[in-house]
């Protein structure tokens, strides 16, 4: 169950690297130099040209942050249910939906409308995380369970801000916290789901400790 967390640790790291390679432009300054942790959005890594015009080097290393992302994204969903035994129909409709969301959310780096992605993308997901709620819940880790309302939450924030206008020179600093929160709560799931593992391989033998 680690797979995701050393996923997740990836793509920070491939985020990272492609912000120092992005020339320049935000939604506030056309002709600024360099990326903006607060007025770039993650997507402007993924164009073919910076926002002041120029070829964007940065571009290959934010697609393989993304792919990274989506395949760590899609493990998680599918290794869940069989850690965390919520019956078979609903194990199999957080695997396939959280898949498909995934999958969706590849496509952000093509021609196909953005918002048409993100959408389609979020709704599948959407799907996936109510079981994983059920799941929290079942299994009795309140504790992530609330952290997991924040992150819908700050989805709801997004989404408003996105849509209104009103505030949107404020929502590339919003996305990333709530891009970080939701990867960090997976990670915390996963490694709660590790923790859980090796106690109960322990408490079967024994003669392991």
């Amino acid at each position: 169950m680690l797979i995701p967390v050393i996923g997740v640790l990836i793509f920070f790291g491939l985020y990272f690297v492609a912000t120092l390679f992005y020339p320049g432009g935000s939604q506030v300054d056309h002709n600024s130099t360099g990326f903006s942790w607060i007025n770039n959005y993650w997507c402007n890594l993924l164009n073919e040209k910076a926002i002041n015009g120029e070829p964007n080097p940065s571009k290959p290393i934010a697609l393989a942050g993304l792919f990274v992302l989506c395949l760590t994204l899609a493990m998680f969903w599918i290794l869940l249910p069989s850690h965390i035994n919520l019956g078979n129909k609903l194990n199999v409709l957080i695997q396939i939906s959280g898949i498909i969301s995934m999958t969706i959310a590849s496509f952000l780096f093509t021609n196909i409308n953005h918002d048409l992605i993100t959408n389609l993308a979020t709704l599948f997901g959407l799907i996936a995380l109510i079981g994983t709620f059920i799941g929290l819940y079942k299994t009795k880790w309140y504790r992530l369970f609330v952290f997991g309302l924040l992150n819908i939450l700050l989805v709801g924030v997004n989404t408003f801000i996105y849509y209104t206008k009103g505030l949107l020179i404020y929502l590339p600093i919003i996305q990333k916290i709530s891009f970080a929160t939701f990867l960090i709560w997976v990670s915390c799931i996963n490694l709660n789901l590790f923790y859980k593992a090796k106690s109960t391989i322990r408490t079967q033998n024994p003669v392991l400790d």
